[in-house]
């Protein structure tokens, strides 16, 4: 069955299925969902978790594999699927059909992905994933509800903005959620917030944080990169290594960038204008020379070879593999920028 986000806690609780699919390209919604799934089932004694990257050379009997055995100490298990693609090859399309047909209640099956098109939805294979399963799509906060999604973001931190307030900050992030919990936990030290306690914000005390805000953020990095200004994107990110961000997040900001430049580029090679494919994909009036530029240098296959990166980087910063995620981060930065090609950043990690 199909849910709205706000409807997941009820399914969790209501519903036993043997898969949850979430498609969505907003990488803190899609990170807080797939969360609030795992502490769920955690809570219900899936203590073990496998994860599978799944790329077009995944091997699908590492799947039954998993499916097929269970662990002497743990009966219940987690199986995560990370898809690089929206779309399964026939060979995964199989394999999950084939569980289907007999799910075991000792596994979850939790499948985390690019958003879904219509036409994906509606094949006959996915709609017998959906009777089987829940589905949740995940959509990027509009502009028009991006200020309250703030409001009540900040009341859950003992904070209360007025809509002026909220205005601003949605401003300044620019559609970027990642970089909208950076601000709110700089506004939560200043406020002083504690627990059961409610503290007011005005524009005036945003402002003043809006001002003090480190000299470097996420997405003034990113539109660095895309300018091909590979020195300023470079000392940016020592500069938030420096001041303590956590890689993650720089990560989702980049990996974010990647997902929104590629139908971009899809375009372009079919052989569509530039500035057609800008307007039609809503950039943001500030951001259009910098995406521009990066579309000029760019392709379809550089993207996907970053995000192929992306994904190594996302398991060196969870300690899965020896690679330092802030070397790695550097080099895909320069891709971006076009310094380096994406072959030489993934022999980098080789």
């Amino acid at each position: 069955m199909k849910i709205k986000p706000e409807q997941l806690a009820r399914t969790l609780t209501s519903t036993d299925s043997a898969i949850y699919w979430l498609a969505g390209d907003e990488p803190l919604l899609m990170q807080e969902a797939a969360d609030q799934i795992r502490h769920h089932y955690r809570g219900r004694g899936f203590l073990e978790r496998e994860v599978f990257n799944v790329d077009k050379n995944f091997d699908w009997n590492q799947f039954f594999n998993a499916t097929g055995n269970l662990s002497l100490f743990c009966e219940l298990k987690i199986i995560e699927l990370r898809l690089g693609s929206a779309r399964l090859d026939d060979a995964g399309k199989n394999a999950i059909h084939a569980y289907l047909q007999d799910p075991s209640a000792d596994f979850l099956i939790l499948i985390v992905g690019p958003k879904l098109d219509v036409a994906a939805i509606k094949t006959k294979w996915f709609v017998q994933i959906e009777q089987a399963g829940v589905l949740l799509q995940i959509w990027p906060v509009p502009r028009e509800k991006l200020s309250g999604w703030l409001s009540q973001r900040l009341l859950r931190e003992g904070i209360d903005a007025d809509h002026d307030a909220t205005e601003l900050l949605a401003d300044k992030i620019e559609g970027n959620l990642l970089a909208a919990v950076q601000e709110i936990e700089k506004l939560k030290l200043l406020a002083n917030a504690e627990a059961g306690s409610l503290i007011k914000l005005d524009l005036k005390t945003v402002m003043q944080v809006v001002a003090d805000s480190s000299r470097y953020n996420v997405y003034h990095l990113i539109d660095a990169a895309l300018l091909g200004d590979s020195l300023r994107s470079q000392k940016m990110l020592s500069g938030l290594r420096n001041e303590g961000l956590f890689p993650l997040v720089i990560l989702g900001a980049i990996t974010r960038e990647l997902r929104a430049l590629l139908p971009m580029l899809e375009k372009k090679e079919q052989g569509r204008g530039l500035n057609s494919i800008i307007q039609s994909a809503r950039v943001w009036f500030n951001r259009k020379q910098a995406v521009s530029k990066a579309l000029e240098r760019m392709t379809v296959a550089m993207i996907w070879q970053l995000l192929d990166q992306a994904r190594r980087i996302d398991q060196s910063i969870k300690g899965m593999s020896k690679a330092n995620p802030w070397d790695e981060l550097s080099l895909i930065l320069l891709v971006l920028s076009g310094s380096k090609t994406a072959s030489m950043t993934k022999a980098s990690s080789d």
